[in-house]
């Protein structure tokens, strides 16, 4: 298997992830708050799927999903707002209503990220995409570390989803 091969499998199983936490949910489980501090899962599917959309926009030199996804989620988050740093109040704010409408938006992202990663060969992986960092970041570290904090975001709404689970039991 090739590193094209290695990513878009990588990213294939972060759908999979990421449609089975959000499959059966409704709208009190998205917005359940553990402990009435943490993050919930609707927050947490839709920052994962912000980060993935902005990062890899960035590194195909496109345009971000959520320009056409934004309005639909009712949100005034621009395309500069992908949830990182977000204060308690403004993870509030993003109240999440509808799983499908999750899915749907990173069933986009995930597209996007599919046609990315067809162009994406030794001299792309190497490229270097933030010269704010020692050393600087390349394409291929950004790949790794948006699997990274999707995988993470997963676990965290996995683990809320498995919260709620034991709350109805």
């Amino acid at each position: 298997m090739d590193v094209r091969g290695v990513l878009t499998e990588a990213f294939g199983r972060v759908t999979e992830l990421y449609d089975g936490i959000a499959d059966g949910l409704d709208d009190d489980a998205l917005a359940y708050r553990p402990g009435g501090t943490g993050n919930p899962i609707g927050w947490l599917l839709w920052h994962l799927a912000r980060v993935q959309d902005d990062h890899v926009a960035a590194l195909a030199d496109q345009p971000q999903v959520w320009e056409q996804w934004q309005e639909r989620f009712g949100l005034p988050n621009g395309t500069d707002d992908i949830g990182y740093g977000h204060t308690s109040e403004q993870v509030d704010a993003v109240r999440i209503t509808d799983p499908e409408l999750l899915t749907g938006y990173h069933r986009e992202v995930t597209l996007a990220t599919a046609r990315y990663l067809q162009t994406v060969d030794e001299r792309e992986l190497e490229r270097e995409v933030d010269q704010s960092w020692d050393p600087p970041v390349t394409a291929g570290v950004r790949l790794i570390s948006i699997l990274g904090d999707c995988l993470q975001h997963l676990g965290q709404a996995a683990y809320v989803k498995g919260l709620l689970g034991s709350r109805t039991s």
